[in-house]
Order: structure tokens, then C-alpha cells, then sequence
């Protein structure tokens, strides 16, 4: 199964305009948008991934199409998913984008593997 190439082009425009230094990986079968070596947002069929602040996932959980992410039962720390649904206009987008972009600076990368 695919993701949604339009919601895709939808943040990486937005993300390429107000950042210098971006990746895109595919994985979760999709693909991810990664910011300054962090995973930062992304597409999963028609949802988009957001990397969020862990202080705030409790109060944008409450927001319409938003559920915290989890991965064959474990839930993600610091991650959520949004329905495109509820991504219906560029402020809508903008503002989930926003939270995962502020975070970014804040967010631990990734470990890397040894070869």
C-alpha cells in the first residue's frame, strides 16, 4: 500500500521553503521528512507523522483526526499521526508542521548504526 503523494508534496513544500537542511527517507511505508539528521515529519498512507514535543502530546491528542502514534502496539513517545482529514487547508497543515519544526532543534537524532 502507497501514501498520499499530494499530502507529501503538500510538506515538502512547506518544509524545503523554511529549512535549508532536509532528507527524504522512505519508511513506515511512506516516507519521512528528515530535518537536520532528525526525523521530523512524515506521510503513512493518508496520515501525516509528526515528531511533537512529549510535554505536549496529551493536549494535541484532543485536536480533530490526531491520535498518538504506535508501532504493532508500543506506543511512540513524541509522535503522532493526523487524518487528512483534518488537514483540509494550508493553516491546518501548517500548524502540526510548526510543532514539529520548533521541536526539531530540541529532538535527539537517531543513533547511528555501526557498519
Amino acid at each position: 500500500m502507497g501514501y498520499n503523494e499530494n499530502l507529501a508534496d503538500r510538506v515538502r513544500e512547506f518544509i524545503e521553503l523554511s529549512q535549508d537542511k532536509v532528507e527524504e527517507i522512505k519508511m513506515f511505508g511512506g516516507v519521512c521528512f528528515m530535518v537536520n539528521g532528525k526525523m521530523c515529519a512524515g506521510i503513512q498512507r493518508e496520515r501525516l507523522m509528526v515528531r511533537l514535543n512529549p510535554d505536549i502530546i496529551e493536549e494535541v491528542v484532543e485536536k480533530e483526526g490526531c491520535v498518538q502514534m504506535d508501532m504493532k502496539g508500543k506506543v511512540m513517545k513524541g509522535y503522532v499521526l493526523v487524518e487528512e482529514t483534518a488537514l483540509t487547508t494550508k493553516r491546518k497543515l501548517e500548524y502540526w508542521l510548526i510543532l514539529a519544526l520548533e521541536y526539531n532543534p530540541l529532538a535527539k537524532a537517531a543513533k547511528k548504526k555501526k557498519e
